[in-house]
């Protein structure tokens, strides 16, 4: 499996987006762990990358729709439907994602 980008890239509390496969993807860390979502907001097609991670939630920059990181659910309204989650795995500073 391919690493999309190195550990020590994707800041604390943050986001880094990569591509992989022509699909854009937000990797985010929540207290240290990193998980994986598509990086789209299911409501209007936003990039959540240009949004904000506050706890293990990212919010959408455009109507502040709010998906859970973990699971992909969508929490806040105007989002209703569950965006993409890949599952993260970290090995020294390589980062790689299965199911892209």
């Amino acid at each position: 499996m391919a690493s999309v980008c190195k550990r020590s890239d994707v800041p604390a509390g943050g986001m880094k987006i990569v591509e992989v496969g022509g699909v854009r993807i937000a990797i985010c860390d929540v207290q240290g762990t990193l998980y994986a979502i598509q990086d789209v907001c299911t409501h209007d097609d936003a990039p959540l990358g240009e949004g904000s991670l506050e706890g293990d939630s990212v919010v959408c920059s455009r109507h502040g729709g709010r998906f859970d990181v973990k699971t992909g659910a969508a929490t806040q309204m105007p989002a209703i439907v569950p965006v993409k989650t890949f599952k993260v795995l970290v090995d020294g500073d390589d980062v790689s994602l299965e199911g892209v």
